[in-house]
């Protein structure tokens, strides 16, 4: 609220209605007329000190100090904040700052821009920042609009709601934001069917004549969907409604799902991530980079970045304690632009998360028919309060609803999984070479299990033969043929615990000069003749002669 800032911010609006008095010639109440830098009587201001706003001459590094009316050679690292755009218009428009190192006051960046509204919003950005950062957050929270100034109507789901139904978050450049259906209480509200009757109905009180004219230019309201888990970064991805208008915002729900490694470099919950999250919600890649930043701001700058959260035991940056913040900020955040700081290395994409598509319509409301009673009722409704007749730039009507209920749910699969690849290989085989599973077992006993029991069967062979050798070196030479120990079975030759084949008994020994000795025949006395007869008989003499 504006009017509830103006004793911390007098001084600094009243130093930047100087600067456009001086610049462009004009000020409240009075004619549009360009004064001279000398005609100003300067009265020292801090804010200029701090940051001289500079008018440049041309276009080299010769501009004009408006603090001390001096021309002056700039010396420094030019750095264009609208980069790419090229000022058409006269050289002497061109307004920027600079910052030097307060350490090293050789050490200075000149910031300049294509639009004088662009380096005035930013060099008061700059100094509206460090005074905020000097209040306490309870006074801050006091100094901004609460939930009940903020909403005359409330409906969902086709019932009542009031502020009881919103929880507030302090933004740090916006002020009090609240949260419809966040969830802290315990309770999640959820709507019974799809379509505009069904979904929130809000009527918005804003009040322009409150606005801050230097930090914001446009009027209306920001609003974004989000998850309970998820923090709402409304300055990035915020969605602005109109005053006078009704706006209607559509929703379809869709959950996504990535693969993780090996298929992407996505993170589960960001617990692999070396980063600490500030936010204190779910992992995301705007949370990681943001948290990134400020730990480097932190360890490079000694302080903390008023527009992101505290890290624990750091303290918010201001003139005071850290005078060299904004030159650090500033080369910092170039780095990080650049991609030069590491955090774009360090932070990956969430694997799972939410996403609202929105279809925005808007119409003209209150109609020219309504509006008489329309603002009169609302008025008599909020009197006591606002204590003046609401018109229609006061209002904003919202309605945020789903189209339907269904619900999109996109994943990933990976295209070969080791099953896939087995059936396709087979597939293949089967196709190509009339191959099966029998197939492949046959061929993997064939050259491999068949082959290995050949290899370990003569290796086992050659150990047996060396081992028999050995046995025979130790006994000595071989016993003659009388020797009964080496008869019959004992005979080393037989000695064989295979069964013999047709191709081993190719390869026995061939017989020695010295024969070995065998196993004598049997000396059986019945097959010795004794005559039984002492006389031969006559007809088995021989007859030799007729």
């Amino acid at each position: 609220r504006y009017s509830s800032m103006k004793d911390y911010l007098s001084e600094l609006d009243k130093e930047t209605k100087k600067a456009l008095e001086t610049f462009y010639g004009f000020s409240e109440g009075k004619t549009k007329v360009r004064r001279s830098v000398d005609e100003w009587n300067s009265t020292g201001s801090d804010f200029f000190k701090q940051i001289p706003l500079l008018k440049f001459e041309d276009l080299s590094k010769t501009a004009t100090d408006l603090h001390s009316g001096q021309k002056r050679k700039i010396e420094g690292s030019v750095f264009h904040k609208d980069s790419s755009i090229v000022n058409s218009g006269d050289s002497n428009d061109i307004i920027g700052f600079q910052l030097c190192d307060a350490n090293n006051s050789s050490e200075c960046a000149l910031y300049t821009f294509s639009s004088g509204v662009n380096a005035i919003q930013e060099w008061y950005k700059l100094h509206y920042m460090n005074i905020m950062a000097q209040i306490p957050l309870e006074t801050k929270e006091k100094l901004s609009y609460s939930a009940d100034d903020l909403l005359l109507t409330c409906f969902f789901d086709g019932l009542s709601c009031d502020k009881r139904h919103f929880t507030r978050f302090h933004h740090p450049l916006h002020g009090n934001c609240y949260t419809f259906n966040s969830g802290e209480n315990g309770t999640i509200l959820s709507t019974s069917t799809g379509g505009s009757e069904y979904g929130l109905q809000v009527v918005l009180f804003i009040d322009e004549a409150d606005y801050n004219p230097f930090l914001v230019t446009s009027t209306g309201a920001k609003i974004i969907v989000h998850d309970q888990n998820e923090y709402p970064f409304i300055e990035d991805i915020g969605t602005e409604i109109e005053t006078a208008a009704a706006t209607s915002i559509g929703m379809h729900f869709t959950r996504s799902r990535k693969l993780s490694k090996p298929y992407s470099d996505c993170t589960e919950t960001g617990a692999d991530i070396p980063v600490e999250n500030l936010y204190n919600k779910s992992y995301s890649l705007q949370i990681c980079l943001h948290s990134c930043f400020q730990k480097a701001m932190v360890d490079s700058c000694g302080c903390a970045q008023y527009a992101q959260p505290l890290p624990a035991g750091a303290e918010y940056c201001n003139y005071k304690k850290n005078p060299n913040w904004m030159y650090c900020y500033y080369r910092l955040h170039e780095r990080f632009v650049k991609e030069q700081l590491g955090c774009q290395q360090i932070c990956k994409d969430a694997c799972s998360f939410k996403e609202w598509a929105l279809t925005t319509s808007i119409a003209q409301w209150p109609s020219t028919v309504s509006e008489d009673w329309m603002l009169r009722v609302l008025s008599w409704d909020k009197g006591q309060k606002i204590n003046k007749k609401l018109n229609k730039t006061d209002l904003a009507n919202l309605m945020v609803f789903y189209k339907d209920l269904n619900e999109r749910f996109i994943s990933e699969n990976p295209a070969n999984t080791l099953v896939i690849l087995l059936s396709n290989f087979g597939g293949q085989l089967g196709l190509w070479m009339s191959c099966s599973v029998v197939c492949v077992i046959e061929i993997v006993e064939v050259f491999f299990i068949d082959s290995l029991s050949i290899v370990m069967r003569r290796q086992w062979q050659k150990a047996k033969k060396w081992w028999n050798d050995r046995k025979r070196d130790q006994v000595g030479k071989s016993p003659q043929a009388g020797d009964p120990e080496r008869q019959g079975h004992d005979n080393p030759v037989c000695i064989d615990e295979d069964l013999p084949t047709f191709n081993t008994a190719l390869r026995l020994p061939l017989p020695q000069d010295n024969p070995l000795p065998r196993t004598p025949p049997p000396n059986y006395s019945t097959l010795r003749l004794e005559t039984a007869f002492t006389e031969q008989l006559p007809d088995t003499l021989e007859v030799g002669q007729h």
